[in-house]
């Protein structure tokens, strides 16, 4: 289950880092794991190994190679804002220099990315239950009206 080649030239891309000074293969490929997915068939990365307490998790060998390279790219940004972050605007010998400027274009491109990632879902649980299953909801909770009397 490791990035491809392919995918680390495309996160290379994606981040304006052609060279591998400054970040490795293995270390983009590293950013990449972070964020499987679904592959096109809706097989998971991984299972549930429910034979073992706690369960474990346990590679899919049927799931297709597939990651969120935006969730990886704007991580990627992200660091390399927070290198530029200290940099500040000023002005000398009649110039103005605009440092700053450089932090703003790193952040907006992280806000690009994160904008573009897989979407991903939750399912959310009522609590305490609902009036009319059994338990009845004190008013604090639904913040409901309490009828005259």
């Amino acid at each position: 289950m490791a990035a491809t080649a392919a995918q680390i030239e495309r996160l290379r891309r994606m981040v304006n880092e052609p060279e591998t000074t400054t970040y490795s293969d293995v270390v983009l490929a590293a950013y990449i794991e972070r964020y499987p997915l679904l592959d096109e068939r809706g097989q998971e990365p991984y299972t549930w190994d429910t034979a073992t307490q706690p369960p474990t998790q346990d590679a899919n060998e049927d799931w297709i190679v597939t990651y969120d390279l935006h969730a990886a790219a704007a991580d990627v940004w992200e660091e390399k804002a927070a290198v530029v972050a200290g940099d500040f605007a000023f002005s000398a010998d009649g110039g103005n220099y605009s440092r700053d400027q450089v932090y703003q274009q790193y952040m907006g491109q992280c806000r690009f990315h994160r904008g573009r990632r897989a979407p991903q879902s939750m399912r959310a649980h009522s609590w305490p239950e609902e009036s009319g299953l059994g338990r009845v909801m004190p008013d604090w909770v639904t913040n409901r009206m309490r009828p005259l009397r």
